[in-house]
């Protein structure tokens, strides 16, 4: 299933000539701007987006200013589109770095490869799923402000109010759209994603747990309030977190069932 065929880079490029290809091909745009132009349909595409063409489908690729990218053959293929669809990385870069690393294992033929490629190819097609199914559930503003506490949560110095000024709205208008969107304000979202991995890593994190140490791993300067969010949130300090956990699964190691 998923089963990489080729990978291959374009480096700068202003027009490739139609053609079509038995399998699905996936072309992430690495820098650059162009359109993808399909029997019946035109696809504009720029840096950190990603179209998925399904097979069978002809098309040309053409840019004013020039592209570059890398593309994939896969066959197998366990997605269901009928048509092509681009969709956008957002500046996560995980897609671009699946992609990168998909190059490089398939091009320098290491002796992983065999094994590696397989979980790439799984990667990627997992995101591009989650990513098309999460169409339209957000606005774009949501999702990248969601995007940002996802990536500095673990800052204790990230300044939520300062990344919400960089947009061109309001702080008090974000907040209500991330509320009405997200059930809970920006704020709460934070908290919530800090206490989540302070709980996974006290379940981890062996016998001696050093709740200052994981306070700040987690983006909490202060494991005083961090100890009481903690317990409001799970109904135990930290420090009794993991034996609690333990005799309510019975001992079990498996740290997906915990109860509180």
């Amino acid at each position: 299933m998923n089963d990489i065929i080729y990978v291959g880079k374009h480096s700068q490029t202003y027009s490739v000539s139609k053609h079509l290809h038995q399998n699905w091909e996936l072309i992430y745009c690495t820098s650059g701007k162009g359109e993808l132009i399909f029997p019946d349909l035109k696809l504009s595409y720029a840096e950190d987006s990603l179209t998925v063409i399904p097979p069978m489908i002809p098309h040309t690729n053409r840019s004013e200013t020039g592209f570059t990218n890398i593309h994939v053959i896969m066959s197998d293929c366990t997605l269901n589109f009928d048509r092509p669809i681009i969709l956008s990385d957002r500046k996560n870069e995980h897609l671009r770095n699946a992609f990168s690393a998909m190059f490089y294992y398939y091009s320098t033929n290491q002796p992983e490869s065999v094994s590696i490629l397989p979980i790439y190819s799984q990667l990627v097609i997992s995101l591009v799923e989650s990513m098309v199914n999460g169409e339209g559930k957000y606005s774009e503003i949501v999702r990248q402000i969601t995007d940002s506490i996802l990536k500095n949560f673990p800052d204790p110095n990230f300044d939520l109010n300062s990344s919400l000024q960089t947009f061109s709205f309001s702080t008090e208008y974000l907040k209500r759209m991330f509320k009405q969107e997200m059930g809970m304000t920006p704020r709460q979202f934070l908290t919530e994603k800090r206490l989540e991995n302070a709980a996974k890593n006290l379940l981890t994190g062996g016998e001696s747990n050093n709740i200052t140490q994981i306070a700040r791993q987690c983006g909490f300067s202060d494991p005083l309030y961090f100890s009481k969010l903690f317990k409001s949130r799970y109904g135990v300090s930290p420090k009794n977190y993991k034996k609690e956990s333990t005799v309510m699964t019975g001992g079990d190691s498996d740290s997906t069932k915990v109860f509180i």
